[in-house]
């Protein structure tokens, strides 16, 4: 999952803003300082509209030829993860304690994979998205 972030000089370094993501917003000191600062921005405000309950923009598509000015920047696979479980959670209708008695799992530890900001085992995730009838594929790509 990749988001197309624009890429402007900015007294000595780089402002980076993500046109489908508002609030997301960074910068760096050169170029290679501004990308990673850009990816933790980009997580940091999903998580937090996934926290809200607002609608995750759709990524732009990883074959989009980005311009000199523009980066697809990627979202990590933690962080993919956790975003679509709770997309798939939360379109599921399913309550917590539904959602627990399918897993075998407490509430409080379903409550605790729906939160944005705990950290999940990704197999944990994969057994809930399953039960919502999803699949997670991960993909390795050039860096």
């Amino acid at each position: 999952m990749h988001y197309l972030a624009q890429f402007t000089p900015d007294e000595g370094g780089w402002l980076v803003q993500f046109p489908d993501v508002p609030g997301a917003v960074s910068a760096g000191k050169d170029l290679a300082e501004a990308i990673e600062n850009a990816q933790d921005a980009l997580e940091v405000m999903l998580l937090t509209m996934a926290n809200d309950r607002k609608a995750l923009p759709e990524p732009a598509s990883a074959k989009a030829k980005p311009a000199k000015d523009q980066h697809l920047i990627p979202v990590s696979a933690s962080t993919s993860a956790k975003l679509a479980f709770i997309r798939a959670f939360d379109e599921s209708g399913l309550s917590l304690a539904e959602m627990a008695a399918r897993l075998g799992k407490a509430k409080n530890e379903v409550a605790r994979m729906r939160d944005p900001y705990h950290q999940t085992k990704i197999q944990a995730l994969e057994a809930g998205l399953k039960v919502l009838g999803k699949r997670l594929v991960v993909l390795v790509e050039a860096a």
